[in-house]
């Protein structure tokens, strides 16, 4: 982007309205655009306004969006998924709402089928420093630390 470009609130407008409809965001995301196109913090306001009254711009929606995607691309648990919303500044409401979409089924079949995956690439001959790496892995992807040692002692003894 040129950093010497103004722009005028309806150019803004527009660009953020493609911006939005592109792929879903999140408030701080749109703001820093603004920011970064030089906006006056008024100016930031009236456009934010209405990229929610035309519905560009809805949290709940981004945060259903983000987990669905991390979650089935990425493979990440609940506490990462979590922690990146709260990154976002998305509101608790927000955050509930979105974690409530994950089935169950598919969660924990989703730990298993990484349990395994890992578990298979992990050559270490000693039991235990294995079965570190493998709850390492999965505690930075942001699996509960119960969950994770309930299947690895399952598969460990």
């Amino acid at each position: 982007m040129d950093s010497n470009k103004t722009y005028t609130v309806n150019e803004a407008q527009k660009k953020l309205e493609h911006y939005c409809a592109y792929q879903e965001r999140c408030h701080k995301e749109v703001r820093q655009k603004l920011w970064e196109m030089r906006m006056i913090p008024e100016a930031i306001d009236v456009i934010m306004v209405h990229l929610i009254q035309e519905n560009y711009l809805n949290e709940e929606r981004f945060a259903k969006a983000f987990v669905s995607g991390k979650f089935r691309i990425k493979k990440w648990g609940k506490n990462r998924l979590l922690r990146e919303l709260k990154f976002r500044d998305i509101s608790k409401y927000s955050i509930d709402s979105a974690l409530k979409e994950i089935d169950l089924d598919d969660y924990y079949n989703t730990l298993d089928d990484l349990v395994q995956k890992r578990i298979a690439q992990v050559k270490e001959p000693n039991v235990y420093k294995k079965k570190k790496k493998v709850a390492d892995y999965l505690l930075y992807r942001g699996w509960e630390s119960a969950l994770v040692y309930e299947k690895l002692n399952a598969y460990f003894g």
